[in-house]
């Protein structure tokens, strides 16, 4: 796990998130011979699902804490049964640099061998006064005779900070790591529970702290690749870090593919596209640049192409897909739909947060008003926010409605979108919540 670089995007994942994490972690293997695998923060969302299906993919691993586990210090060292003779103990903490774990025939631990439970042992066995006890009958004694069984177990896949209290606390420099079920997977000394190394990080698609996983403070951040405004963290050395003026990631990971002189196989191509136009709604968001038109024409250049599961697909045609597998409010719980688009702001002393949900007619979103508000109050209440936003968007008509948590701040009254009778707001024309709705909002806020 040292050598490897995960590539992870932001918690509540889009599709542009997910798709560019897959083509950053593709293209660094592929130019760089780094050893990277591909992440994700938290579960797929319907769109992103469709679009991984389509394509014959398999969802980036589940990585949503980036604090160091037992796993990560873990010694697989050999083991011996508690019938096997002492002798065999000895031959093998040889080996283990003086360590010879017991293990049950069923895969449980059941003690450890070290020098000082051999000195126990020997002590019981002569005496104070050494009578007739040869060694050579005292190494034909059962392992178990010897054992420590007092050593503390671990979960493998537990974080080491939760436990490290109890650890300083103790005089036993060596631990048993097990599985779910409690059974032996390895050894970990004390001296590397104390320094864990750190999961080695990239951040794409976000740079803002609150949008990571948890624990981001404990990794180590090698890279940042990303399309949003400034919010990024704190790092001890410097590090490569990529903030650019376009509609989406996939744009940027489609470019420095193109300027390594690589393509990119079919499936994963589409993958970027999906990422691309799910973004800038088709190439017609006011986030969408001449870079954004061109990466497109290039992913689909790669990705239409025979054999591939878009075989046949036009951009215009593959982008209504894509939108219209992420649409609609039926089909999701409202506590789902306002918590899976997501994101946290801070700004003039309020925390905030905005969801966005995507649908093909806001006349749909009459008879979801009320649970999506009450939805939308229980999660501002959950999260500790001041204020909570859900801006519907209708992908077909370019156009949007704001739900705001009750009692919100009064200063969010001089927003420039008119009540309406419903208690909603009329965001005509605002279809982007990076580039049209977080803005104004901000802007009112800091003033």
């Amino acid at each position: 796990m040292q050598s490897k670089i995960f590539v992870i995007g932001h918690v509540n994942p889009d599709t542009d998130s997910i798709a560019s994490a897959m083509g950053y972690a593709w293209l660094l293997r592929e130019r760089d011979g780094a050893d990277t695998i591909a992440a994700r923060a938290g579960a797929l969302n319907p769109q992103t699902a469709w679009v991984l299906k389509k394509l014959e993919l398999d969802p980036p691993i589940l990585l949503t804490d980036a604090s160091p586990r037992f796993e990560s210090v873990m010694l697989r060292l050999d083991s011996i049964r508690p019938e096997a003779q002492l002798g065999m103990a000895w031959t093998l903490a040889s080996r283990t640099g003086g360590l010879a774990p017991v293990v049950d025939e069923d895969g449980k631990p059941y003690g450890i061998i070290h020098g000082y439970s051999l000195f126990k042992y020997f002590t019981e066995v002569l005496g104070p006064r050494p009578g007739d006890t040869t060694v050579r009958e005292m190494m034909s004694a059962p392992c178990k005779d010897a054992a420590d069984t007092t050593v503390p177990k671990y979960a493998a896949n537990s974080h080491i900070r939760d436990s490290l209290n109890r650890i300083l606390r103790d005089e036993t420099d060596d631990y048993w790591v097990v599985d779910e079920n409690g059974l032996y997977l390895g050894i970990a000394r004390q001296r590397d529970i104390l320094n864990p190394p750190r999961l080695k990080i990239i951040l794409v698609d976000h740079n803002e702290p609150r949008q990571s996983i948890a624990s981001l403070e404990e990794a180590e951040l090698l890279e940042i690749l990303d399309h949003h405004r400034l919010g990024n963290p704190h790092t001890h050395t410097p590090i490569r870090f990529t903030v650019d003026i376009v509609g989406s990631t996939s744009t940027l990971v489609s470019e420095q593919t193109t300027e390594a002189g690589l393509s990119m196989p079919p499936n994963l191509a589409g993958a970027l596209l999906a990422g691309l136009l799910s973004d800038t709604l088709i190439l017609t968001s006011p986030t969408t640049t001449p870079r954004d038109k061109d990466a497109a024409q290039r992913l689909a250049r790669w990705a239409f192409v025979g054999g591939s599961p878009l075989k046949g697909e036009t951009i215009e045609s593959y982008g209504k897909a894509v939108l219209s597998a992420g649409a609609g409010l039926s089909n999701r719980k409202p506590e789902e739909i306002v918590s899976t688009d997501i994101k946290a702001y801070e700004a003039g002393g309020f925390k905030l947060a905005i969801a966005q949900v995507e649908v093909t007619d806001l006349v749909q979103l009459g008879e979801h008003l009320k649970p999506l508000t009450k939805a939308l109050d229980e999660l501002k209440d959950k999260r500790g926010l001041d204020f909570a936003m859900l801006l519907v968007t209708d992908v077909v008509r370019g156009s949007s409605r704001l739900i705001i948590s009750s009692n919100p701040p009064p200063i969010l009254a001089d927003l420039p979108y008119p009540p309406l009778g419903d208690g909603t707001r009329d965001a005509s024309g605002v279809v982007s919540r990076k580039k049209q709705l977080l803005p104004v909002v901000l802007g009112l806020l800091e003033r």
